[in-house]
C-alpha cells in the first residue's frame, strides 16, 4: 500500500504495528498478559506500556509537545526496566488507555509539523540529540514492529494463537497435524546440520 503523501505511508505502518501489539492481548487473562515469558521478563502488557512511553517521548517531548501524562516509571530514580512491566495496581484498562492517548498525541504531532521539523531528544547526549520528525516516526515504527514481533512469539508459545491481525494470519495453510509434521521436519534438518558441522570440525 503506497500513497503520494509520505505522512500517510508513515501513519499506515505505525498504526498497523500499534494494532498488532494490542491485538495480542485479546482473550487473555490478567495473569497471562502480565506473566514473564522469557528469562528477562518480557511480557505482553509490559510491551504495550513501553510502546506508549516511546510514542509520548519521541513524538511528543522531543518536539516540545509534552503530553502531560504522568509516567513515573520513566522519571529519574525509577527502578531499571520499570517501563517494561505493569504492576498489579496498573490495570489493563489504564495501560491500554494510555497507549490510545499516546497514539492521539503522536498523531497530532504528525499533523501539526512538517517531516523535516527538527526536535531534540531529551535523553540523548548534548550535541547528538537533534532529530527530524521523519526520523523520529521511522524510529517509533521500527521499535513498535519489533515489539509486536516479540508479542507474536509470546502469544504463540502461550496458547498457539498466531497472525498479524484479525483479518490476516499471514501463515501457510495447514491443520495442526501439518504444522506438527512441519516442525518435526525442521527439527530433523537442524539436527542433521548440527551433525554435519560437528563432523566437519572433527575432520
Amino acid at each position: 500500500m503506497t500513497s503520494p503523501d509520505p505522512k500517510a505511508d508513515l501513519r499506515f505502518y505505525l498504526q498497523s504495528a500499534r494494532d498488532a501489539l494490542l491485538w495480542k492481548l485479546e482473550g487473555l487473562s490478567e495473569y497471562d498478559i502480565r506473566r514473564p515469558s522469557t528469562p528477562t521478563g518480557t511480557n505482553l502488557l509490559g510491551l504495550v506500556k513501553h510502546a506508549a512511553g516511546v510514542e509520548l517521548g519521541y513524538l511528543g517531548d522531543t518536539f516540545g509537545r509534552p503530553s502531560g501524562e504522568p509516567l513515573p516509571w520513566l522519571e529519574d530514580g525509577a527502578e531499571p526496566n520499570a517501563d517494561m512491566w505493569a504492576t498489579a495496581d496498573e490495570s489493563r484498562a489504564y495501560i491500554v488507555g494510555l497507549y490510545h492517548r499516546a497514539w492521539a498525541h503522536a498523531d497530532a504531532t504528525l499533523d501539526a509539523l512538517a517531516l523535516d521539523t527538527v526536535g531534540r531528544v531529551p535523553w540523548w547526549p548534548d550535541g547528538k540529540d537533534e532529530v527530524t520528525l521523519q526520523h523520529a516516526v521511522v524510529r517509533v515504527i521500527a521499535d513498535t514492529h519489533r515489539h509486536a514481533g516479540h508479542a507474536d512469539i509470546i502469544r504463540e508459545l502461550m496458547d498457539g494463537a498466531v497472525g498479524m491481525n484479525k483479518g490476516n494470519d499471514s501463515m501457510a495453510p495447514g491443520d495442526s497435524a501439518w504444522w506438527e509434521d512441519h516442525r518435526n521436519r525442521l527439527e530433523q534438518a537442524a539436527r542433521e546440520a548440527g551433525r554435519r558441522a560437528a563432523s566437519d570440525q572433527a575432520g
